[in-house]
C-alpha cells in the first residue's frame, strides 16, 4: 500500500471581478473545506488582482485557512498569461496537492494553461469531488487519499470517475452551482499570506482599454421557484404558458437546451449540463422529456413537478410529483388554481 503525501494543502482559485468574488469560488470553498478536513490539511485560497486585499477576509469566512494574496496593477483585468504565471509560481513555491477552479469562462481558460505549464493533470467540468483509495492495474499498488474527480462523459450518458496518482497537483474545474453554497462564519479568520510574483508587460497578451460585463437576464441559481419548458411545449408562442405560470408563482423561467435551440427561450434561461445548474425549492418541468444532460442541472431541486403526456418520460424518474397529461390543459388549470379561479 502506498501512502500519498498529504502534506500539501487543498487550494481554491478565488476568481474575482470588479471587487466581487464569484459565487462559484465560494461554493468551491465549501467543498474544499470538506476535502481538506478529510485529508487533515489546511484549505488555501489564491486571490489575485489589483487592490483586492479587502476580499481576503470574506474568503476566510467561507472556510479558507490561508489566503495567498497577489496584488499588482498588471492584474487589474483577467489575462490568461499573467494569471497563469501567478498560479504557476505559487503552485511551484508551495506545492499544494489539490487545486480547484470554477468552470467559468475564466476558469476554463486559466486551468488548462496552468496544467500545461506545470505538467499536471486536469479534469474539466466536474460535478462532484471525493477523497478515496485506488488500486492500480496489475501491480496491485494501492494509493490512498486520492482526489476522485467525478463528471458526466459521453454526452452525459455515463458518470466517469477520474483519478491522477502520478502527475500532481490534482487539478479540476467544477461546474457552477453543483456544490451547495456554504454558510459564512464571520468568526473564521484566514491567515493572509502576501506573495510577490514578478510580472512585466511582456506577460500581458493584450492591452485592455475597458472591460464591460453584461449581466445575465435571469439569475436562475438564486431563484427559489423555476418553471422550465422543453421542446414538448411546441412553439415560442406556446411557451408563453411557461412564462404565465412562472409569473403567477413569483418564479423564474428556465428551458432545456432543445427549447433554446428551437428559439422558444433565450440561452440565459438554459438549465442543464451545458447551461446553469440549479437547486430551487420548487422546479416545474413542462414538456421536458428529461434527458440525462438536463437532469444533471436540476435533479437536486427540493421538489420537482413534471408535466408530460408520455408516462415513460425519463423526467418522471427524478420527479416527486408526476402529472401525465396534455400541458395545454394542465398548465392553464394550474394557473387558474394559483389565481384562486379554479
Amino acid at each position: 500500500m502506498i501512502e500519498v503525501n498529504t502534506a500539501g494543502e487543498v487550494w481554491v482559485f478565488a476568481e474575482q471581478h470588479a471587487g466581487a468574488i464569484e459565487d462559484t469560488s465560494l461554493e468551491l470553498l465549501g467543498k474544499g473545506r470538506e476535502l481538506a478536513d478529510t485529508l487533515g490539511v489546511p484549505l488555501g485560497a489564491v486571490l489575485a488582482g489589483d487592490g483586492c486585499a479587502d476580499l481576503a477576509d470574506r474568503l476566510g469566512h467561507y472556510g479558507a485557512d490561508r489566503v495567498y494574496l497577489v496584488e499588482d496593477p498588471l492584474l487589474e483585468h483577467y489575462q490568461p498569461t499573467s494569471y497563469a504565471k501567478v498560479l504557476d509560481t505559487l503552485i511551484t513555491r508551495h506545492r499544494p496537492q489539490i487545486v480547484l477552479y470554477g468552470a467559468t469562462p475564466c476558469g476554463r481558460d486559466l486551468a488548462p494553461r496552468v496544467a500545461s505549464a506545470i505538467k499536471a493533470g486536469l479534469t474539466a467540468d466536474c460535478t462532484d469531488l471525493q477523497i478515496g483509495d485506488h488500486t492500480v492495474g496489475k501491480t496491485g499498488k494501492v494509493y490512498k487519499n486520492l482526489l476522485f474527480q467525478i463528471r458526466p462523459a459521453f454526452g452525459g450518458n455515463i458518470i466517469a470517475t477520474i483519478i491522477n496518482f502520478d502527475r500532481w497537483p490534482q487539478m479540476a474545474t467544477v461546474r457552477e452551482g453543483v456544490m451547495p453554497m456554504p454558510q459564512p462564519d464571520a468568526s473564521h479568520k484566514a491567515q493572509i499570506v502576501r506573495e510577490k510574483v514578478s510580472l512585466g508587460h511582456e506577460d500581458l497578451a493584450l492591452e485592455i482599454l475597458r472591460e464591460e460585463r453584461t449581466e445575465r437576464k435571469v439569475n436562475l441559481k438564486a431563484s427559489r421557484i423555476i418553471v422550465a419548458g422543453g421542446a414538448g411545449v411546441g412553439s415560442r408562442e406556446n411557451f408563453k404558458q411557461v412564462w404565465d405560470l412562472a409569473h403567477c408563482l413569483g418564479g423564474a423561467v428556465g428551458g432545456t437546451r432543445a427549447a433554446v435551440d428551437l428559439g422558444f427561450v433565450d440561452r440565459d434561461h438554459q438549465v442543464g449540463q451545458t447551461g446553469t445548474t440549479v437547486r430551487p425549492s420548487l422546479y416545474i418541468a413542462v414538456g421536458i422529456s428529461g434527458a440525462i444532460q438536463h437532469q444533471a442541472g436540476m435533479s437536486e431541486s427540493q421538489k420537482i413537478i413534471a408535466i408530460n403526456n408520455d408516462p415513460e418520460a425519463p423526467i418522471f424518474q427524478v420527479a416527486h410529483y408526476k402529472i401525465v397529461g396534455d400541458l395545454n390543459e394542465v398548465v392553464p388549470m394550474m394557473i387558474r388554481a394559483v389565481k384562486g379561479k379554479a
